[in-house]
């Protein structure tokens, strides 16, 4: 078993024949994704990447049994990608795309509250199973396969935090980037959630960042309904007040956002924090027993 995307999952790219799309769909087949083609409007029954291109989503639903969209398509553009894909049943939606106004996804969260479909992001970089299914834009050979969970904020500490683990003996059962825009799809709650069903899952890594309630909300379901040890990380403890870093949703707003208020948080529900990312990888491998 693994989380949202495996070797059996059928992937289309929108915005397929773009440049970012190009690339990073190349660099998933490469890996071995199962990537059964693409959509950009206009440019359907044509061949891209060895992979047939269409016009619409619903058309690779229909023709290629698509059932996982990666979305590459500008920012002005990029919500109606996201309502197109889950109108025509697409059941994983991870959108890479940055820069997508709030008040556009204010209205896809509120198209998608009654479609049987999950968004993962905006503004992340995907979801990897490793062995099996390399769904955005991370590098693949950071992740071995194995046991940890690993759900992240940030892209470049879900490398990290991978490496580490790998490093340490361990291997990953899936990483979730969910992405640092002030609202996205899939919440650091629900990927733990999703961790802690998984019977392939043994540990969680949960790395967050200043600003927000995600973080808070997570580690108070881990408190009543954990099962398994998870080890957090909070990034941005050094961030003055009220200055966005880095991330549109990384801004401290009041003191429950800062790092310390929320390092104290996870802590307070049973969580193991780590002060520097550097720790994450030893702390995982002593809550589950295996030896540096």
């Amino acid at each position: 078993m693994s989380v949202l995307v495996n070797k059996d999952s059928k992937v289309i790219v929108q915005g397929f024949t773009g440049s970012e799309g190009t690339f990073h769909a190349g660099q998933m087949i490469d890996y071995g994704t199962n990537v059964v083609g693409g959509v950009t409007p206009g440019k359907g029954g044509q061949t891209h990447l060895e992979r047939p291109v269409f016009n619409t989503v619903s058309e690779a639903v229909e023709k290629a049994g698509a059932n996982t969209s990666l979305i590459f398509v500008p920012p002005a553009f990029a919500a109606d990608a996201v309502m197109e894909a889950a109108e025509a049943g697409i059941k994983i939606i991870i959108c890479i795309t940055e820069g997508i106004p709030t008040k556009d996804m204010i209205t896809v969260k509120e198209y998608l509250s009654d479609k049987d479909c999950t968004l993962v992001g905006p503004n992340c970089p995907g979801v990897i199973t490793p062995n099996e299914a390399k769904c955005g834009i991370m590098p693949g050979f950071v992740f071995k396969k194995g046991r940890i969970g690993v759900v992240s904020k940030s892209g470049t500490l879900t490398y990290e935090a991978a490496d580490q683990v790998v490093k340490a003996g361990m291997g990953i059962s899936t990483a979730i980037g969910i992405g640092g825009d002030p609202i996205i799809g899939t919440t650091t709650k629900d990927a733990v959630e999703l961790f802690m069903n998984d019977p392939e899952t043994d540990g969680i890594i949960m790395i967050g960042e200043i600003g927000g309630q995600l973080e808070a909300d997570a580690a108070k379901w881990i408190k009543e309904n954990g099962t398994k040890p998870v080890v957090g990380f909070i990034a941005g403890q050094t961030a003055p007040a009220g200055r966005t870093m880095g991330h549109a949703g990384a801004i401290v707003g009041g003191k429950d956002d800062t790092a310390e208020a929320k390092m104290a948080i996870l802590r307070e529900c049973g969580i193991t924090v780590a002060e520097s990312p550097a720790e994450i990888g030893k702390l995982m491998a002593e809550k589950i027993g295996v030896s540096v």
